[in-house]
């Protein structure tokens, strides 16, 4: 039985735990019983995750009365206690395990607890004997305090291929974290295949160099690339994401951040290039012009292909570190101005980040950006994700836009985690140690009960400007990903440093069997 001081150690810790007497055996006739169509899926894919260990594949059925024994129940409920349907309760009696709750998400985090409550071996990938499966009789009553629980994957300065993607998404689910922020496109490469313009990949997916290993103002002069997602690998990603109750919420970088896009089409800058792929990390002058109406027109072509690709209501469109001084001597950026009334530059951007809001809220979507998109002016029903400290999210909540919080005081993973920097791999500055991301309240502002509910979840960001080996990205990323998956969901009262570093302890293990790559505590 998986315990440590008496609690499982389940990672996010559950809201509520009770314990009852008995075990639950699991056994090769226990049969995974679905009672909705609409679980089906979820029951199949407890039935694959478990088979390597087991060594045998559970029955998978919706007719309860083929059970041999006990058996595994996943049910859909209305009833009062399962109102979110990200909620769900677990009770497992020796005589069987019940899992209810309001939708298949939920389902599906209970299967994860379900998982947990099992011993670590349960997550092999091979064939496991002399071990009993046992599940020790409790019943759980869970849901999340946040709705958006992130992590943020930048494929732009390194790329991951295809396969990696779905092992980090797979690692992800496990910890009940629901969105998976893709950062497709930078100055150093632009990672998606766009049918309408080849050369975003042809061109834009490759650079010269990268920072030398160990003298980041060095190039190692190795050419990288072209390396990008076909459209057809992407779906397959969504796809692999939704049945793991994971939104992908894409993101496509404008004004700036965008030299990668402007090598292959120099025409939608302020001065026409020619540009080259950035080869090291910083942001850049050259960013899209906005007095020119092609690149408007360019830009809603590329987000009609995104669209079609990712069904996520939310598009993150950046918005972060733009330098208007290319705006400022441009004619056409200057006529912009004047035409729209606007008073400087950095309300140009507000124009730009609205117009593209528009044009995305036309097609059912919303826009989601960094919190420099409060500095020309928010879109109406923007969402704004706070990088620089917390005051963009406050200010955000007071004006009634919902906040994702990922400030780089917590949740910069590509900070290093230890200040004994020449034994850590390179990362790009500072230090956030593990207790530090655990400690961090998203919710903690001067806000009033109505502001606070619009922080609306919390991000994990990882940047990748020295993140070489995917390897290296599951360093940065655990046991950090963990701690913040806790912040995420669990309620503040019932959190714990010392207790979640015990359940640490085991969890790692489960880390270990899962082949994840991450940072001894």
């Amino acid at each position: 039985m998986t315990m440590t001081h008496n609690q499982p150690t389940i990672i996010p810790k559950p809201v509520a735990l009770q314990y009852h007497e008995g075990v639950f055996t699991l056994l090769s006739q226990t049969v995974i019983v679905y009672t909705d169509p609409r679980t089906e899926e979820i029951a199949t894919y407890l039935a694959e995750v478990l088979a390597p260990p087991l060594g045998y594949r559970l029955l998978v059925t919706d007719h309860e009365s083929r059970a041999k024994c006990p058996a595994i129940t996943l049910c859909l409920v209305s009833e009062e206690g399962h109102t979110s349907p990200e909620a769900y309760s677990l009770k497992v009696m020796p005589g069987g395990i019940r899992i209810a709750a309001a939708g298949p998400a939920g389902l599906f985090y209970g299967v994860q607890t379900l998982r947990q409550l099992l011993p670590p071996e349960i997550m092999s990938p091979f064939l496991v004997t002399r071990t009993p499966w046992q599940v020790p009789a409790v019943t759980i009553h869970d849901a999340p305090r946040f709705a958006w629980r992130g992590l943020m994957l930048d494929v732009s300065r390194h790329f991951y291929s295809k396969e990696f993607i779905l092992k980090f998404l797979d690692v992800m689910a496990l910890h009940k974290l629901n969105t998976f922020h893709f950062h497709l496109c930078d100055n150093q490469g632009w990672r998606l295949e766009i049918a309408q313009f080849p050369r975003l990949t042809t061109v834009g997916a490759r650079r010269a160099s990268s920072p030398l290993i160990g003298d980041r103002h060095s190039q190692d002069g190795i050419p990288y690339g072209p390396y990008f997602y076909t459209q057809e690998e992407i779906r397959e990603i969504v796809d692999y994401a939704r049945c793991r109750a994971i939104t992908v919420v894409p993101e496509i970088e404008m004004p700036g951040h965008c030299l990668a896009a402007l090598a292959a089409y120099p025409e939608y800058s302020c001065t026409g290039g020619p540009f080259q792929v950035r080869t090291c990390s910083g942001y850049e002058q050259n960013v899209y012009c906005a007095g020119n109406e092609g690149t408007f027109t360019f830009l809603q072509r590329v987000l009609d292909e995104v669209m079609a690709l990712f069904p996520s209501r939310v598009i993150h469109i950046g918005g972060d570190e733009c330098p208007t001084k290319r705006w400022q001597a441009c004619p056409a950026c200057q006529q912009r101005l004047r035409e729209e009334g606007l008073p400087d530059e950095h309300a140009l951007q507000g124009y730009v980040m609205r117009r593209m809001a528009r044009y995305l809220a036309q097609h059912g979507r919303r826009v989601i950006g960094w919190d420099e998109i409060l500095d020309g002016g928010l879109p109406d029903d923007a969402a704004v994700m706070s990088w620089r400290g917390t005051s963009g999210g406050e200010a955000a909540a007071r004006l009634g836009h919902d906040v994702v919080m990922s400030p780089t005081t917590h949740c910069y993973f590509d900070f290093y985690q230890s200040d004994a920097y020449a034994s850590e791999p390179e990362a790009i500055c500072g230090l956030i140690p593990l207790q530090q991301v655990y400690n961090y309240d998203p919710s903690a502002g001067e806000l009033s009960e109505a502001e606070r509910r619009h922080i609306i979840g919390v991000q994990g960001n990882l940047w990748t400007e020295y993140m070489r080996s995917y390897r290296q990205v599951e360093y940065m990323s655990y046991p950090r990903a963990a701690a913040l998956a806790e912040v995420a969901w669990t309620p503040q009262e019932c959190r714990s440093y010392d207790n979640f570093l015990s359940r640490l302890a085991v969890h790692c293990h489960r880390l270990d069997l899962l082949d994840v790559h991450y940072r001894c505590v």
